[in-house]
């Protein structure tokens, strides 16, 4: 079963997307998404699990960054589809500045280039 994530979740990750060009927010079948011309970047919602009710967010990532992150472990994870999605369990201990990071990230992997030029991000 799946749920609306807490509103305070929501908030965190609308001002982590608030710099993203032509980004917008959206109901999802499930919570919330963020989207660029109709590209879903990330979505949250919590989930019931064997280990009761968590918050989860699912983004795109790539190149080495994206293997990396599927094989991390909590609080990542493989999601069950999408070869480029990875998921990450949102808790008390989430880091939102690297949640910020991931986002962007994320944008740019779906953004038209033009767009994701516009993004600032770190010299590799």
């Amino acid at each position: 079963m799946y749920f609306d994530p807490p509103p305070e979740v929501v908030d965190q990750l609308r001002v982590a997307c608030a710099h993203l060009p032509e980004a917008y927010e959206e109901k999802a079948w499930a919570g919330a998404r963020w989207r660029v011309r109709k590209r879903t970047f990330v979505q949250v919602l919590d989930a019931d699990t064997p280990r009761g009710r968590v918050t989860v967010m699912t983004f795109r990532s790539s190149g080495p960054e994206l293997e990396v992150l599927q094989h991390a472990g909590h609080p990542f994870f493989r999601a069950g589809w999408g070869a480029n999605v990875v998921g990450m369990v949102l808790d008390d201990h989430t880091d939102w500045a690297e949640v910020a990071e991931l986002l962007t990230e994320s944008y740019c992997v779906l953004a038209p280039k033009k767009l994701a030029a516009r993004v600032d991000r770190p010299v590799e």
